[in-house]
């Protein structure tokens, strides 16, 4: 199924396969999504019933909104198992009409991971790689991570970090081990710097860092920022100047689904002031074209 872009309203960047994929999940994985759906006031996760990879494409075909899709590999940390990239990506290949397929690896499986991302890429059309700092416990420049990064930026994906505070953890015993340290802004820096042909994202507001975060994508020309895990009513007043400035073809649209549904964020969105030539910038034509699309 190809996808028509011309149809589609919008591009949401950020959207999880969350839902069971390997059988009964670890223990302690019910907790954490509950805990979840109470910090961002979403019924998703709270009884353990998670939209699967086929339910969120019926969704966004309905909608007419392109999603790119990713699972998070934690395993390390967190010791759950990762949704298989394979998995995904195929589903991804089932819907593609509406599904945009990333991959996720920890950057702690140094060549092996590097070798999975080469053939993510090559075999399985794989456009991008979600890191989440947060829950698998590294900072973007360690340089434990640049064997996997030399990888996305020969093969020409996108590297997307998320930034700043997360839900992941929030209101649990210890914060869920989750140290929020590993996902400020700054520490994307030198990975722009030193993997200048590799398009990186980052991904939310970056709160309590958001000026930290405007200031890496203002002065690295490969750094964009997806809006998503935040409804944009309570995005700083920092953010939206910059989103209706100097950042226009540089923001993006994302949701953070299943965590936040994108009628929730686009309604709010029209009440924040976006300018009429900004807005369909951020909701399609900026992913479109780091997409290449």
């Amino acid at each position: 199924m190809a996808m028509n872009l011309d149809e589609l309203i919008a591009i949401d960047f950020h959207t999880h396969a969350e839902e069971p994929c390997c059988g009964p999940r670890d223990d302690g994985y019910l907790e954490f999504q509950a805990a979840m759906a109470t910090y961002f006031r979403n019924p998703a996760g709270a009884n353990g019933m998670l939209p699967t990879v086929q339910e969120t494409a019926a969704y966004y075909r309905e909608r007419k909104i392109a999603a790119v899709i990713f699972g998070v590999d934690a395993e390390r940390e967190t010791g759950f198992r990762r949704y298989s990239n394979e998995e995904v990506a195929q589903l991804a290949a089932e819907n593609s009409d509406i599904l945009i397929p990333f991959a996720s690896i920890d950057p702690a499986k140094g060549k092996m991971g590097a070798r999975e991302a080469r053939r993510l890429v090559r075999e399985f059309g794989v456009k991008g790689f979600k890191f989440h700092p947060t829950m698998q416990g590294f900072y973007p420049d360690d340089r434990m991570a640049y064997p996997l990064y030399e990888a996305i930026q020969e093969e020409g994906a996108i590297a997307l970090f998320h930034s700043g505070q997360t839900g992941v953890g929030s209101g649990m015993h210890g914060g869920m081990g989750m140290r929020l340290k590993y996902s400020r802004p700054i520490h994307v820096d030198d990975v722009a710097v030193d993997f200048p042909d590799m398009t990186i994202v980052l991904a939310h507001p970056s709160f309590p860092w958001t000026e930290e975060g405007l200031s890496v994508a203002t002065h690295k020309p490969n750094v964009y920022i997806d809006m998503s895990g935040w409804s944009p009513k309570y995005f700083p007043p920092i953010f939206v100047q910059y989103a209706n400035s100097i950042l226009k073809k540089k923001m993006l649209f994302g949701s953070d689904w299943p965590a936040l549904t994108p009628e929730r964020w686009l309604k709010d969105f029209e009440t924040i002031g976006i300018k009429d030539e900004v807005r369909p910038l951020i909701l399609k034509e900026n992913a479109r074209r780091i997409l290449k699309m």
